[in-house]
């Protein structure tokens, strides 16, 4: 048996258009998948793609539905969309609160569920964040959907067993996506630079570092593993004060 192969495996990814997602579809691709990617862009160069705003009600179960229209036996589902729309918190208000439960927590119950009525057996990897663990000043809602996340692998994985599948996760920590580049970018000589201090591994996480852990989980070489979550942050999360300066 070749542990870490997923040839005979297809995987839906969600928010795979760009970022993680995307190196994780890639990754999942290369292992050997048939992979459909999905993004809110109308349409896509990328091979079995499929549009759905994860924001609206019954966006999860079209698109569940649609991706297994496209490959009868989907048995990986990877739940990576999301996003960030927190405000400083007394300027939070109750759209900005919805639209990050919305997306963040609805979004991947409402894909398990409709990948999990429609077969037995298979995995499913919801990707959260060490903000799940950890607080950041003025990220309430984003902070809280992601300690949402956390909990639901766990208890996905519980009432997931009996049908065979496994429910794991990832927490990645401070990684160069879209999203970071926004502000991170412009403050490369003081925050970046603290982060750099702060991370073991001396550097910024890449796209690409989140999408081995997830085609391991989703392989045979994880088939006794479920309800657990890898923290991939290169020892952000590790140590209190970070490297010596």
């Amino acid at each position: 048996m070749k542990a870490f192969s997923l040839e005979g495996h297809a995987a839906l990814v969600t928010g795979s258009s760009q970022g993680i997602g995307l190196a994780i579809a890639t990754q999942l691709a290369e292992c050997g998948a048939a992979v459909v990617h999905h993004g809110l862009q109308a349409e896509s160069e990328l091979p079995k793609y499929l549009h759905a705003d994860l924001l609206q009600p019954d966006s999860a179960e079209a698109l569940v539905t649609a991706a297994f229209e496209l490959e009868p036996e989907l048995d990986i589902l990877v739940c990576n969309a999301g996003s960030f729309f927190d405000k400083p918190f007394l300027e939070m208000t109750s759209v900005e609160w919805e639209r990050t439960m919305a997306l963040n927590l609805r979004a991947p119950f409402f894909l398990a569920q409709a990948f999990a009525k429609r077969r037995r057996g298979g995995s499913i990897v919801i990707v959260a964040s060490t903000n799940g663990f950890q607080a950041e000043t003025d990220s309430v809602a984003y902070d809280t959907s992601k300690g949402g996340l956390v909990m639901m692998v766990r208890s996905l994985a519980a009432s997931l067993a009996d049908r065979g599948i496994r429910v794991n996760g990832i927490a990645p920590g401070l990684i160069r996506t879209p999203l970071t580049s926004v502000w991170m970018e412009p403050r490369k000589n003081d925050l970046l630079r603290h982060y750099e201090n702060k991370i073991l591994l001396g550097r910024v996480g890449e796209p690409s570092d989140c999408a081995g852990a997830v085609a391991f989980l989703c392989s045979a070489a994880a088939s006794y593993i479920t309800g657990e979550i890898i923290t991939i942050d290169g020892g952000l999360t590790t140590v209190q004060i970070g490297k010596p300066v």
